[in-house]
């Protein structure tokens, strides 16, 4: 793998920490705010939809500037976001610091994912991608534990101020690993706009909203609810968060290796096992080992379907995958938006700490639904182009589909 990957999982790892440390800090920040734990859930949502926005927008903005350029500009927008997080003098202020860091978060990902997939050959993209999702993982194993910690101790302000220094820090990697990139020639926007008309492309997204969303139903809430149901003292949230980095980490590497093998298989097995392990988590989290094997599975389930998810927009939209793969990274994040409204409807109706879990396992189920039918779609197509192995030149097992160029070449218009 290119030591160019190095540099792109620094400055995911930066962007993991900002999405996630605000999870395990929300009754500080509501404390200091003086609003309720579900108005401060709305950092979570604000950010995700930050990236929603955010990601196509960024993209497109960034169509005509050199890849490297553009990923040490967005690395600017996140710093700045979190230095006005860290210093905001009231909620809003601090919400809009949020969206700002936001913004960087898809562009970044997605024009990532195609650069990690075109620096390796084909058979290894969904491992280059993992490769660079990795430092998102590790984030939760290390940054988000331990900004938790400062924050519970030292204050949720300087959480967010070192977060801005691991984004200068992501900012330096990027400009000492990643080789200058040549602008994409040939971009055009209608062309990439073309991508959304094919129906994987939009299935593997709406696939992503649900499925990721299910894991943030649950974790948005994984303070109050292990608090206040599992009877953990806060101070171990931080271990709780740990576990759940360790699964993530695991799970995304488990997902990048197997998506190159079976991509659509793969899919199967992590959405439904996470939809299981949500509705039990209802029962679990009543009991302190229960809860922590339960956060371990929820992290490993969720980020298996990453890898796979990302690559089958990449294969999908492979003429013009640009946009479309920032959009599926702005997906994720509307799932995340979606789950962390819904938990907080949950819990604001008085169900319980709990029942979030419930709206989990429900939007897992759902994306399970939505990849079976993917599945067969593209069975049926292949059936009827037996040559040609189905649209975008898939197989049913969802195997590579970015083989049109030369093994290892980037394609021209990247």
């Amino acid at each position: 793998m290119p030591l160019a990957l190095l540099a792109l999982a620094i400055g995911a790892f930066g962007i993991g920490t900002t999405e996630f440390v605000i999870m395990g800090l929300l009754p500080e920040v509501a404390a200091d705010y003086g609003v309720t734990i579900p108005t401060a859930g709305f950092l979570v949502t604000g950010y995700a939809l930050g990236v929603v926005l955010g990601a196509p927008l960024m993209t497109v903005l960034g169509t005509r500037v050199p890849r490297k350029r553009m990923l040490m500009l967005l690395m600017g927008l996140f710093i700045a976001g979190n230095v006005l997080s860290a210093l905001a003098p009231a909620f809003g202020v601090m919400l809009a610091g949020r969206v700002v860091a936001s913004l960087a978060h898809g562009a970044f990902f997605g024009i990532g994912s195609v650069v990690a997939a075109g620096l390796v050959g084909p058979e290894k993209k969904a491992g280059a991608i993992a490769m660079m999702f990795t430092g998102l993982t590790v984030a939760n194993v290390v940054g988000v534990p331990l900004g938790t910690l400062v924050g519970q101790t030292a204050g949720w302000r300087l959480t967010f101020l070192i977060v801005a220094a691991l984004g200068v820090l992501g900012l330096l990697g990027i400009a000492r690993l990643v080789p200058e990139l040549p602008r994409p020639e040939g971009v055009r926007i209608r062309h990439e706009l073309a991508a959304f008309r094919n129906v994987q492309v939009l299935l593997a997204m709406a696939m992503t909203v649900l499925g990721f969303g299910g894991v943030f139903a649950a974790i948005t809430y994984i303070t109050p609810m292990m608090t206040n149901v599992a009877g953990f003292a806060d101070t171990s949230v931080t271990w709780l968060l740990v576990l759940f980095g360790l699964g993530m980490v695991a799970g995304n590497l488990i997902g990048g290796r197997f998506a190159d093998r079976a991509l659509m298989p793969m899919l199967y097995v992590s959405l439904g096992a996470l939809a299981v392990v949500l509705a039990v988590f209802t029962l679990t989290a009543h009991t302190k080992a229960g809860a922590a094997v339960t956060v371990v599975l929820i992290g490993a389930l969720g980020f298996a379907t990453v890898p796979p998810l990302q690559k089958r927009v990449l294969d999908q939209a492979a003429g013009a995958p640009t946009l479309a793969s920032a959009v599926n990274i702005g997906a994720f994040n509307l799932g995340n938006a979606l789950a962390a409204w819904l938990g907080g409807l949950v819990i604001a109706a008085g169900l319980g700490w709990t029942a979030p879990n419930w709206v989990g396992a429900a939007l897992a189920a759902s994306a399970l639904v939505l990849a079976l039918v993917s599945g067969a779609l593209e069975r049926r197509t292949a059936g009827t182009h037996p040559a040609g192995g189905g649209v975008g030149g898939s197989g049913g097992s969802g195997g590579p589909a970015v083989a049109a160029p030369a093994a290892g070449a980037v394609p021209a218009h990247h």
